[in-house]
């Protein structure tokens, strides 16, 4: 949509041995400058971005309207524009309404948070929920559900410092002279396979009703979710999308190698710690909002990408992605096999692993594994 960067001169474009190679790639858009800064429109972009969040929202008037209550979709919007009729105020206000937002958030957090890291790392496989820091997201959660029985809040807390410490650890785990891309991903990977372990010793040592809750959670669901969780990922979008966005030009200028960032004056250490530090935190207050839901983050940002017809990261385009995949993934989940309503994390997962086998065959095909 709008990105904060200097004209670049180079784009790196990945060759079939995952080289990088530097080659110029024309970025469209108008450049409007104020002062120091530049803002670059590209209008692509913007007609991607506005045909998502419009079918964003008729997926989500659409899922509101129907239930084993269904509504009129001309009554969910006279409540939502304050004139409920007697049978909507509740069913749309209290239990359809805040689901619907909850999943536009969460996705647009997870679509955000996997295009600066899939970027960051340069290589697709590099999403948080690939790479460990959403599991470490469900590890503090989960410790706060067992150990504390905590609220909303409570267990937002810890899912963002779960979060947080699986990344230093990731990080600190895959350095090495630096933090090489495919290290940090086979680390990751290595981290998430431990984090599930213990998530999954401490299930069972828990009491029934935590474990019920816990599982419940852990697939990613948005049932049961309320104002409170809208509030919360609400303020991860108000307080971290904008900087998400600033940062895209440091992201920019990394992809063009550590090197070339350095001489075109980027700190790369700090730049990369306050890109880790914001991704995580999206990635943390999503699953604190609805629990790990699968896949989101790893297919948002390359479907963006393509839509844009962009090899840069589309953090903005990516979040309308993630959040259009998480509301039609639920509305799918609530009424495939009505009246049973299956978790929303199940129905992206059944759309991600087939993405994540393609992809992975697809790179061994081309040496990039």
């Amino acid at each position: 949509m709008t990105d904060i960067l200097d004209p670049p001169v180079t784009r790196p474009m990945q060759s079939p041995s995952s080289h990088l190679v530097a080659l110029p790639v024309p970025i469209r858009g108008r450049v409007i400058r104020f002062a120091s800064w530049s803002v670059r429109f590209d209008p692509r972009a913007l007609v991607v971005c506005a045909a998502l969040a419009g079918a964003t929202v008729v997926v989500g008037l659409w899922s509101i309207s129907v239930g084993d209550f269904p509504i009129p979709i001309s009554d969910v919007v006279s409540t939502i524009f304050g004139r409920p009729t007697a049978d909507s105020e509740f069913i749309v206000g209290t239990l359809r309404l805040p689901r619907v937002l909850v999943g536009a958030g969460v996705g647009a957090a997870f679509g955000m948070s996997g295009a600066i890291f899939q970027s960051l790392v340069r290589n697709p496989l590099g999403s948080p929920d690939i790479i460990g820091f959403t599991g470490g997201a469900s590890l503090g959660a989960v410790t706060t559900i067992v150990y504390v029985g905590g609220s909303a809040t409570s267990v937002s807390v810890g899912a963002v410092a779960g979060g947080l410490l699986s990344a230093l650890a990731v990080y600190l785990l895959a350095w090495k002279r630096g933090v090489h891309a495919f290290r940090l991903v086979l680390v990751g990977i290595g981290a998430g396979f431990a984090i599930n372990g213990v998530i999954d010793y401490m299930i069972t040592r828990a009491e029934i009703n935590d474990v019920q809750r816990a599982a419940v959670w852990l697939t990613g669901s948005l049932n049961g979710r309320g104002w409170d969780e809208v509030r919360i990922v609400g303020l991860a979008l108000l307080m971290l999308g904008p900087l998400a966005v600033l940062m895209q030009r440091q992201l920019d200028r990394l992809d063009l190698g550590d090197d070339t960032a350095a001489g075109l004056g980027v700190h790369v250490g700090r730049a990369k710690l306050s890109l880790v530090l914001v991704g995580v935190g999206l990635a943390a207050l999503g699953v604190a909002a609805a629990g790990p839901v699968a896949f989101v983050a790893f297919v948002s940002a390359p479907i963006a990408r393509r839509l844009v017809s962009s090899p840069r990261a589309c953090i903005v385009p990516a979040a309308f992605v993630g959040a259009l995949v998480t509301v039609a993934a639920d509305l799918a989940a609530r009424r495939v096999l009505a009246p049973i309503e299956l978790p929303v994390g199940v129905m992206t997962a059944m759309i991600g692993a087939p993405y994540l086998m393609w992809l992975l065959t697809r790179q061994a095909r081309t040496g990039a594994l």
